[in-house]
């Protein structure tokens, strides 16, 4: 699966993720959790990280189906290390996401440039 960037915050996965969730919900969208890293290594023992290579890192990722209009969602995933977040969209053949919910996001997370699914291809 290819993703396309979209935002770089500069804020910890947490915050990052409580902002976005906010900024969709403000905007008349539906952000739904589907992933949490955190969650996610709770159930393995002995898990290191790949990045800090310690049990105990800020290291995060989380993904949300956003829904719009359209019955299919755009897939959100934030990712985020050492104070810093990163957040794309899914760019995958599979999953064909509305050119307006794409933008419908962009406007809710105050992204100024336009971003096409096209430009990742």
């Amino acid at each position: 699966m290819n993703t396309l960037p979209l935002l770089s915050i500069k804020h910890p996965s947490d915050e990052a993720l409580q902002w976005t969730k906010q900024q969709l919900l403000q905007a008349g969208l539906r952000p739904i959790q589907t992933f949490d890293l955190h969650t996610a290594r709770l159930a393995m023992h002995d898990c290191p990280c790949p990045n800090h290579g310690t049990e105990e890192c800020d290291c995060q990722m989380v993904v949300l189906l956003v829904y719009g209009k359209v019955a299919e969602p755009a897939t959100l995933i934030l990712h985020g290390n050492d104070g810093q977040t990163w957040v794309s969209i899914a760019n995958d053949p599979q999953q064909r996401t509305d050119t307006k919910l794409i933008n419908s996001i962009r406007q809710a997370l105050e992204i100024k440039e336009p971003v096409s699914i096209s430009q990742a291809e």
